[in-house]
């Protein structure tokens, strides 16, 4: 499983799939479809296209029907949405099924109920997302990886900058996930390869 985790955006200048193939160009290999109005149908389509140019994975953000039929690599469930054990059903167990949680006992539900990840947050406040669950801040991530342990990977999200990776990644998170830091910077290629760079050298330290 990729540490790296893009997920999309749309834009007053850029479309899902426009910024999706920004994210692959500029070396993201995981990507989460994140449409949360309008048909997703579509643009799954066209984003998995885009994904398979690049050699990257595809993640489908609340439509597991969707997602199977897209062929996509994975499945991602909201904590007010489908239940991880529903949406495996659905997906079957060849797909990459993630989860959302805020607490120890929802990433440990989600771990019981299939759950291949979780997202975990969000570490600050973010205008990507409705309905924000408290924030956890690196105090909130240390607390809960010790109740989480290696039960499953753990993803961080929420307003994740460049400078909070380090500290994150020393909670002992596998990961992070992060939206408008590559969305809306203006050079994403070396964005992105300051992200993978600190992700590698938490990698060979562990």
């Amino acid at each position: 499983m990729e540490r790296l985790l893009y997920i999309s955006q749309q834009t007053p200048g850029a479309s899902h799939t426009e910024n999706i193939r920004a994210a692959c160009e500029a070396g993201c290999r995981w990507v989460q479809l994140r449409v949360k109005s309008g048909d997703a149908s579509a643009i799954a389509f066209e984003a998995k296209q885009i994904c398979d140019q690049y050699g990257a994975k595809l993640s489908i953000n609340d439509h597991p029907t969707i997602a199977r039929a897209a062929g996509a690599y994975g499945l991602h469930v909201g904590l007010q949405d489908m239940p991880v054990l529903e949406a495996r059903r659905i997906v079957g167990t060849e797909c990459w099924l993630g989860g959302t949680a805020n607490t120890v006992a929802d990433a440990l539900m989600h771990a019981e109920s299939g759950a291949d990840y979780v997202g975990v947050g969000p570490f600050r406040f973010t205008a990507t997302k409705e309905k924000l669950s408290p924030i956890l801040g690196i105090e909130g991530y240390r607390q809960l990886m010790k109740g989480i342990g290696d039960r499953l990977p753990v993803l961080a999200i929420g307003g994740i900058l460049l400078e909070d990776i380090p500290a994150l990644m020393d909670t002992g998170v596998y990961g992070i996930a992060v939206s408008g830091l590559i969305t809306h910077a203006p050079d994403k290629k070396a964005v992105v390869e300051q992200i993978l760079e600190l992700l590698k050298h938490y990698s060979l330290k562990n």
